[in-house]
């Protein structure tokens, strides 16, 4: 029976251990699947992240016209530096406004001396003499020919007079960022059309030989053919190097690398004549009310005016209130004064005093100040009015200029027409021997100089027409 029972007590440790070692195995097959379901999440990362990174490398970035701007706006230095201007301009403001402001100001001397003194005759001593002041003043303007105000007034005038004119200078480089955005445009449509002159040279010499092969032709004329390849591959070539010239400008002028560099492409359609204002005068009279160069040139004359009137509080007396406290101790090794407190507020006191400054006679310099701010003032108006004949004279030639690309537009478009035909027309009289080889040539030329001429057309009369969107103040898009 006792043999049983200790039986049944080891077959129940074995199965405990069996069990035990079985939980252990399970849990660790489970630990294993995690680490491998982690490990294999790590590879699946690792290898999309350098896909990943593979493709983003393969694509080249493409600039927008709205980047190019947005980008020149941000980091030209002009514009840079005009900010900085604002900045500078508003602690002007500030400092201005300072001006009405009481001025507090406090001080504290302390000094000590050292030497001999006689306390009685013939008997003299060292002596050490210690000596504390301090004090505390206000003063304020009280009236100065009201020059503080007109002070102020004019930093408020130098800030919102630079606030257009860094508008105005943003203006220019965003109309110059366009223009170098549409040339690049240009030459890369010119490009297009000097490798497609090419592929068709390439496929009519391919023609000629078969021709010359089948003796409908002379071999002379297989010459003839591989000198206009030629040809249009030196035009390809020098369009490859107007395109890339147009790139380096644009890069350079956005101040970014040129290598890898390269735009976005713009399909512009035939524009049509609705792109061209009808009249001169609702351009000028939007500008003139809202151009910055003419609210700059307005500031200016508001600033030489309040100049004068600055200039003229020289005449006027000055008027300021000042208020100081005074208090001080003195120590000596030679006498048992009272504590350092109890001198301060023994000698503690008051002053106060009203300053009344009248000029009388200044040596000219009030005179003069004056004079020349009336001289400042009629050149501001001088200047104003040269900027707006300026701005007129601009207009009406971006006016006239863009009447003009239309009509060329327009006979591009026309002579292009008929230069197709006749171009089609010699290839057919070739191809069945009623044309030499010359002629055919002489009428693809023209051909080409029609497709140059109205991608030309097309370009010019497209930007100035911008340029009127300009003047009226409409965002450049294309």
């Amino acid at each position: 029976m006792e043999s049983m029972l200790k039986l049944q007590k080891v077959l129940k440790r074995v199965m405990k251990l069996r069990f035990g070692t079985k939980l252990l195995m399970t849990k660790r097959k489970v630990q294993m699947k995690r680490i491998n379901n982690r490990r294999h999440m790590k590879k699946t990362l690792l290898i999309t992240l350098f896909f990943a990174s593979i493709l983003s490398f393969g694509q080249q970035k493409k600039w927008t016209l709205q980047e190019c701007v947005s980008h020149a706006l941000e980091n030209n230095i002009t514009v840079k530096q005009g900010e900085n201007t604002l900045l500078s301009n508003e602690q002007d403001v500030i400092a201005a406004k300072g001006q009405f402001y009481p001025s507090l100001g406090a001080g504290i001397n302390q000094s000590m001396s050292l030497g001999q003194a006689e306390l009685f005759a013939g008997n003299f001593v060292d002596r050490r003499f210690h000596s504390t002041s301090i004090g505390l003043s206000v003063s304020q303007t009280v009236f100065n020919g009201f020059r503080n105000t007109y002070i102020y007034k004019q930093s408020q005038i130098n800030l919102e007079a630079n606030e257009f004119e860094l508008a105005r200078i943003k203006d220019d480089i965003s109309l110059n960022v366009a223009n170098a955005y549409l040339n690049v445009l240009f030459n890369r449509e010119n490009l297009e059309t000097a490798q497609a002159q090419y592929e068709f040279s390439k496929k009519q010499l391919e023609q000629v030989e078969d021709l010359v092969d089948a003796g409908v032709q002379p071999k002379a004329n297989i010459y003839d053919a591989q000198a206009t390849l030629s040809r249009d591959a030196q035009q390809v070539t020098i369009a490859e190097n107007n395109f890339n010239l147009a790139l380096l400008s644009l890069s350079q002028l956005l101040q970014v690398p040129f290598a890898d560099f390269d735009v976005e492409i713009i399909e512009i359609d035939n524009p049509s004549e609705t792109l061209m204002y009808k009249s001169i005068e609702p351009v000028l009279e939007y500008a003139f009310q809202n151009r910055n160069e003419i609210k700059v040139a307005e500031k200016n004359i508001e600033n030489a005016e309040v100049g004068t009137k600055i200039s003229k509080s020289g005449y006027l007396p000055n008027v300021s209130f000042g208020y100081g406290y005074n208090a001080g101790a003195n120590f000596s090794n030679l006498t048992s004064d009272n504590s350092f407190f109890q001198q301060l507020n023994d000698n503690r006191g008051h002053s106060f005093n009203l300053n009344v400054s009248i000029p009388i006679f200044s040596r000219f310099q009030n005179k003069t100040s004056v004079a020349k701010s009336q001289i400042a003032e009629e050149n501001a108006k001088l200047g104003f009015n040269q900027v707006k004949l300026n701005l007129e004279s601009n207009i009406q030639r971006a006016f006239t200029d863009a009447q003009v690309a239309l009509k060329a537009y327009v006979a591009a478009k026309s002579s292009l027409s008929s230069q197709e035909l006749a171009f089609n027309n010699a290839k057919e009289r070739y191809d069945i021997g009623a044309m030499t080889a010359f002629d055919l040539e002489q009428a693809r030329v023209q051909f080409i100089n029609a497709m140059s001429s109205l991608i030309n057309a097309k370009y010019d009369f497209v930007f100035k027409t911008k340029v009127l969107d300009f003047y009226m103040g409409k965002t450049i898009t294309y």
